[in-house]
């Protein structure tokens, strides 16, 4: 069984940053693609950015400039940075991360709000 630990999230004022942190422990034998999605209220779930086991990002145009992600695979940790934030930024943010196990199985996190007052 895989766990996924969100951490970082909470309330910050519009231009400010936020670093978020998802890390995974128990049955993993190799980490494929990392990434972070975000569902505000409302709307569907809709991807941030996405970070291969290689280093290849790609972002969401809607962040593209202001998120960074990167990982730690010793750590089997991905991170979103997240500057100048905006209220439209505000949703809940979910990291997913594709485990080889000895499957692809996708693993999603319990989510973690991130909130930008105006």
């Amino acid at each position: 069984q895989v766990q996924l630990v969100e951490s970082g999230g909470g309330l910050v004022q519009a231009g400010g940053s936020l670093t978020l942190s998802c890390a995974a422990s128990g049955s993993i034998f190799r980490i494929n693609t990392m990434g972070w999605y975000r569902q505000a209220p409302g709307k569907q779930r809709e991807l941030v950015a996405t970070i291969t086991s290689g280093g290849s990002t790609n972002y969401a145009d809607s962040v593209k400039g202001r998120c960074t992600i990167s990982r730690d695979n010793a750590k089997n940790t991905v991170y979103l940075q997240m500057n100048s934030l905006k209220p439209e930024d505000t949703a809940v943010y979910y990291c997913k991360v594709l485990i080889l196990s000895p499957t692809v199985v996708a693993y999603w996190g319990q989510g973690t709000q991130v909130t930008v007052s105006s």
